[in-house]
């Protein structure tokens, strides 16, 4: 038998990430592989949902299964920059008073940005520069984030008074979009049992989280960095984009940012299946999650209930996939 490669090994380790991450997250396996798709390719993610599904749980746990730090901001209309990034404070240490930058809470690797839609567009334009650019910049100096930093912005999109709509290029910056939708009624009942006083042995069993060694992030980048992605596939997703941009249904199609997020994303796609290459079912896989809250529907599209993940599908549909 041949030793395993290290794509296989990568593969198994997230593999793992996935078991633990289910001792407390039931169900929705579909948003768990998406925030692991998001964390391997250097992205961020736009979670929508209504409250209490387990939003909050999930960064946590993830967190604690890959020893990253985390915090959480919620996002309120009275929120400032400065409240989110750090800001210049007085240190009068030492008998001697000087300027010195105190980072706010953004300094982490994974950050919850809760109903990030109530904030002020002021406030929401704090996170344009540490999304894209890994950095804060403060009174002309530019402070570095981590490497692993992870934005996971959430939003209900059932309300919308009080809040303030993400402008195109705050959500361009998010690699995914997820919907958090309602378990199942048999993941429902399995929460219930859980955490609901039942059983009191599977609550007790929820403090066994196994915690990964952190080289596992930095291995399993690496692998998908080197999966193949043939030429063929690269035209096909240009296709799509160009496509978007041409569509009659929509105002505003995907960007060159959003084109090579979906082919980070493809690539990462095929490295959790294990593929050593990627597959077109690869590309449509991601693509959904990848291109809709990048384009902007007419009104008349608007307004015949037509959804952007709809327009993604007859993108899907209507360009010819490489052969």
């Amino acid at each position: 038998m041949q030793p395993d490669t290290a794509l296989q090994l990568a593969t198994s380790q997230l593999n793992r990430v996935r078991q633990e991450i289910g001792k407390i997250i039931v169900g929705q396996q579909d948003v768990v592989d998406g925030v692991l798709i998001c964390l391997l390719a250097g992205g961020h993610v736009l979670l929508e949902g209504v409250p209490g599904l387990g939003k909050t749980t999930l960064l946590r746990t993830l967190s604690r299964v890959l020893h990253l730090k985390y915090s959480r901001i919620q996002f309120t209309p009275d929120l400032m920059p400065g409240d989110i990034v750090g800001s210049m404070i007085i240190d009068s240490e030492n008998g001697a008073r000087a300027l010195r930058f105190q980072p706010g809470p953004i300094f982490t690797h994974l950050c919850l940005a809760d109903e990030i839609n109530r904030a002020t567009p002021k406030t929401q334009s704090a996170l344009l520069e540490a999304m894209e650019e890994r950095q804060v910049s403060v009174e002309r100096s530019a402070w570095k984030l981590p490497e692993d930093f992870l934005v996971i912005a959430t939003q209900n999109p059932r309300e919308f008074e009080g809040t303030y709509p993400l402008p195109e290029s705050q959500l361009d910056r998010f690699m995914l979009r997820l919907d958090m939708d309602y378990p199942s009624a048999q993941a429902e009942a399995e929460i219930l049992t859980r955490y609901g006083g039942v059983v009191t042995a599977a609550q007790a069993a929820l403090g066994s989280v196994n915690a990964l060694e952190r080289t596992l992030l930095v291995a399993a980048r690496a692998e998908a960095d080197r999966i193949r992605v043939a030429e063929a596939l690269v035209a096909y997703v240009l296709d799509l984009a160009r496509a978007s941009r041409e569509h009659p249904r929509l105002t505003l199609g995907v960007s060159t940012r959003g084109a090579l997020a979906l082919v980070k994303a493809a690539r990462v796609t095929a490295g959790l299946r294990g593929g050593e290459f990627v597959t077109p079912d690869d590309v449509k896989e991601a693509a959904v999650g990848v291109l809709a809250h990048r384009l902007v529907l007419t009104a008349e599209a608007a307004l015949e209930g037509t959804s952007d993940a709809d327009v993604v599908r007859v993108l899907l549909a209507e360009t010819p996939v490489p052969r």
